[in-house]
């Protein structure tokens, strides 16, 4: 059964934490003068910073990654939840544009960078990654490998990344879209997903081995845990995205009338 009281501590997912903590510090602490003389420190953006580290460290340190790893799909799909949306939103938006600048303003990485940050790559990394992951040998063979399962998580956080770039990009040499590019970019990614969301969902048999034997710790059994994970995909991603579109069709109205 869950061992509610058990938190995971490997040294990768600890460490790395800790390190991304500490480095994010030193950058905006220590060397803020080299970087960006005269500017204040980010008190906003460091708690939005840390914020994501720690919902990160909640998805997958928690005792929700031993629910959703042995147990429920649905579990395992909240997990997923934390990493793409939160987690990665909080991260982006915690960068300061001259913390990032370092990198983005360098000349011999903007072709690259150019490259990276179309939102057509960046919608067509986040749905591939993610289709991927959710395809049963690739799916159940991180269920059953420990670093198969991490490297799945940071994956997905890597494609979220990608994913919400071109609407909370920091970076001012390659800035966020103009809102109006938001009111195509959001759709078009939901569209991306909607596939690997139908076959999850609507399929008649239990995709996973994994949850198919797994002792039923719910009134769900393997195939309603698995139309809930599917579900919890499609409505809380149209949820998030729909709220995003909102708010980006209200500021680019705004501008339109602030142009008359």
């Amino acid at each position: 059964m869950i061992d509610w009281t058990h938190w995971h501590n490997e040294p990768v997912l600890i460490g790395g934490l800790i390190f991304l903590g500490w480095l994010y510090a030193i950058l905006t602490g220590p060397l803020r003068e080299k970087l960006a003389p005269g500017t204040p420190y980010p008190r906003g953006h460091a708690c939005r910073f840390y914020a994501a580290l720690l919902i990160f460290y909640l998805a997958v340190g928690s005792p929700l990654d031993q629910l959703g790893e042995r147990f429920l799909l649905s579990a395992h799909m909240l997990q997923h939840q934390l990493i793409i949306y939160p987690a990665a939103v909080l991260f982006l938006l915690g960068l300061p544009a001259w913390l990032v600048s370092p990198i983005t303003g360098r000349p011999g990485l903007r072709p690259l960078l150019r490259f990276l940050t179309n939102p057509v790559v960046c919608g067509v990394v986040y749905t591939v990654v993610l289709s991927g992951w959710h395809m049963p040998l690739l799916y159940d063979l991180a269920l059953q490998n420990r670093p198969i399962h991490i490297l799945e998580h940071f994956t997905m956080f890597g494609a979220a990344l990608f994913y919400w770039w071109p609407i909370i990009s920091p970076s001012k040499e390659f800035p966020p879209l103009a809102y109006g590019w938001h009111l195509l970019y959001l759709p078009a990614v939901v569209i991306g997903m909607t596939p690997v969301f139908a076959y999850i969902t609507f399929s008649p048999d239990v995709l996973y081995p994994t949850y198919e034997y797994a002792p039923r710790i719910t009134s769900l059994d393997a195939a309603g845990d698995q139309l809930l994970a599917g579900s919890m995909m499609k409505l809380i991603g149209m949820g998030v995205s729909g709220l995003t579109f909102a708010v980006s069709f209200y500021r680019w109205y705004q501008q339109s009338e602030n142009r008359r």
